[in-house]
C-alpha cells in the first residue's frame, strides 16, 4: 500500500471535545454552526448506545479510579454527588440547536441513568455557560470545554480563577457547578461537550486512556455518553451510596450495586484486570505528542510512549492508542511501520470490550490505505465494518468521512450513481461533524485526493 495514503489521511479529522487532544484535528479552530445543519435526532434518530461490555469486577474498579482520582493525578478523599433532584439552565451566548441537544441528552440521563435531572430557565445546579472560543482559550488554553465547581457563572470563575473553592479534591455536596464550552463551534462539538461535562458535573471526574467504551478517555473516539457512563452515573446515585464516604467504604458496596444494575455483568469474562494507575510519563508522552504543533517531535513523543507501553507488558487501549499514535505522526519513510501499527492497533481493539468504536477510528486510517493502494473491495469492507459503529455512537465527521471513502471506491468501480448518492446522504452528517458545507467539500476533495492516478 502507498505511503502517500497514509500521510494523506492523517490530515483528516473527526471531531473531539478538546482541541488539544484531538484523535485527529482537521483545523485549530472549528467552523460556527450553520443554517443547514441539523440536530443528532434528526440525523440519527433514536439514541443506540452500546451496552458496557466489560465484567462487573472491571467495572467496579474503573468506577474507582474514574472517580477518586483527577486528571493530575491526585486523589479524592470522599465521595462526592449532588443530593436531591438537579437542574440545569443554559446561559450566556447559547448557539442554535444547544437546547434541542441538551434536551436530548437530559432526556437519555433520565432514562438510561435514572436520573432525576431537568432544565430550567431559573437559578439551577449547573449552568452550562456558552462562550466564545478565543476568550476561552485565553483563560484555559488547553481545553474545549471544561467543569467547573462552586460557581456558577464566567464571570464568577474569572473574578477568582485560581481560589481554593474551585478545587473538586475538597468537595463533598455538590450544590453548583459550571460547565463552560464553546459558543461558535459546530453542532457535533457542541453535542460532546454537553455530554462529557455534564456527566463529569454529575458523577466521576477522572478520564482514563485504558477504557475504551467511555465518553471519560482523553483519546476522543467516544462522542457520546455510552453504555458504560449511564451504567456508572446509575452506581454513583445508588441510594446505598452517601457524599463522604471514602473510597474503602465506596469500593465495598460498588460489587453489591453493579449486581443489581448489571447482572450481565457478573457472568461477563473478565479480562485481566488493568494495571492501575497508569504511570504519568506515558500520559505526558501522549499528550505531548497530541498537543505538539512539531509533527516530527508529535512523532518521537509518541514513539516514547509507544516504548513505554510495550515495556509495561500492556494488552489494552493504551497499547493500541500508542501504536495508533505512531502511526498518525509518522513520516512518509515510515509508511510501512505505519501500516503494521494500524493493523496491529485494529486487533487490539477488536479483542477489547466495547472496541467496536476505536476500531472504527482506525478502519477509516486503513480504508484509506487500500483506496490509496487500489484495493477497492478492501475499502468497501472496511467501511461497511466502521459506519455501523460510527452511526450508533453518532459521530457525524466520522460517518461521513467513511460515507465518502466507500464513495470513492464504488466510483472507481464503474458504480457512478451509486457513488454520487452517498456522497449527497453524506452532506448532512458532514455538516453536523465538520460545521459547514464548505468543510463538508473539503472534506470530498480530500479524500477524492488520495488516489494517485
Amino acid at each position: 500500500m502507498t505511503r502517500t495514503a497514509l500521510i494523506a489521511l492523517i490530515a483528516l479529522g473527526t471531531a473531539a471535545c478538546e482541541a488539544p487532544r484531538q484523535a485527529m484535528p482537521i483545523s485549530s479552530e472549528a467552523p460556527a454552526v450553520q443554517s443547514r445543519a441539523v440536530s443528532s435526532a434528526a440525523l440519527f434518530g433514536t439514541p443506540r448506545p452500546f451496552a458496557p461490555a466489560r465484567s462487573n469486577a472491571q467495572i467496579a474498579q474503573d468506577i474507582l479510579e474514574l472517580g477518586f482520582r483527577l486528571e493530575s493525578g491526585r486523589e479524592i478523599p470522599q465521595f462526592s454527588r449532588f443530593e436531591g433532584p438537579v437542574t440545569l439552565r443554559l446561559s450566556g451566548a447559547v448557539p442554535p440547536l444547544a437546547a434541542t441537544e441538551t434536551d436530548r441528552f437530559i432526556a437519555r440521563l433520565r432514562n438510561e441513568a435514572r436520573l432525576d435531572v431537568r432544565r430550567t430557565t431559573e437559578a439551577a445546579n449547573i449552568v452550562v455557560e456558552f462562550v466564545p472560543r478565543a476568550l476561552m482559550r485565553r483563560v484555559v488554553p488547553d481545553a474545549a470545554c471544561f467543569v467547573i465547581p462552586n460557581v456558577s457563572s464566567w464571570a464568577e470563575f474569572r473574578a477568582n480563577p485560581r481560589g481554593a473553592h474551585l478545587d473538586w479534591a475538597r468537595v463533598v455536596e455538590r450544590e453548583k457547578v459550571l460547565v463552560v464550552t464553546p459558543s461558535d463551534t459546530n453542532v457535533q462539538e457542541m453535542r460532546d461537550c454537553l455530554h462529557e461535562e455534564i456527566t463529569q458535573a454529575l458523577g466521576p471526574l477522572n478520564d482514563l486512556y485504558r477504557i475504551g467504551e467511555t465518553i471519560w478517555n482523553d483519546d476522543n473516539f467516544q462522542t457520546s455518553a455510552t453504555g458504560f457512563d449511564m451504567l456508572a452515573l446509575r452506581v454513583w446515585y445508588h441510594p446505598s451510596l452517601r457524599v463522604g464516604m471514602s473510597r474503602a467504604d465506596v469500593a465495598a458496596r460498588v460489587p453489591a450495586i453493579l449486581a443489581q444494575l448489571n447482572p450481565r455483568g457478573e457472568r461477563r469474562s473478565t479480562v485481566p484486570l488493568d494495571p492501575i494507575p497508569t504511570p504519568m510519563a506515558w500520559n505526558i508522552a501522549i499528550e505531548s505528542a497530541l498537543g505538539n504543533h512539531n509533527r516530527r517531535r508529535s512523532f518521537r513523543f509518541a514513539q516514547d510512549a509507544l516504548r513505554l507501553a510495550l515495556s509495561e507488558g500492556w494488552q489494552d487501549e493504551r497499547l493500541a492508542f500508542s501504536l495508533f499514535l505512531a502511526a498518525r505522526f509518522a513520516p512518509a519513510s515510515e509508511g510501512e511501520q505505519a501500516l503494521n501499527a494500524l493493523v496491529s492497533a485494529a486487533a487490539i481493539y477488536a479483542s477489547r470490550p466495547g472496541g467496536d468504536v476505536p476500531r472504527a477510528h482506525v478502519e477509516l486510517h486503513l480504508a484509506a490505505q487500500a483506496l490509496g493502494a487500489g484495493q477497492y473491495p478492501l475499502v468497501l469492507r472496511l467501511t461497511e465494518a466502521a459506519m455501523g459503529p460510527a452511526r450508533r455512537t453518532e459521530n457525524g465527521a466520522l460517518l461521513s468521512s467513511l460515507m465518502l471513502l466507500r464513495a470513492q471506491a464504488l466510483e472507481r468501480m464503474g458504480r457512478d450513481a451509486k457513488a454520487e448518492q452517498l456522497r449527497r446522504d453524506a452532506v448532512p452528517f458532514a455538516i453536523f461533524g465538520f460545521g459547514s458545507e464548505e468543510a463538508a467539500a473539503n472534506r470530498r476533495a480530500e479524500i477524492a485526493a488520495l488516489i494517485r492516478d
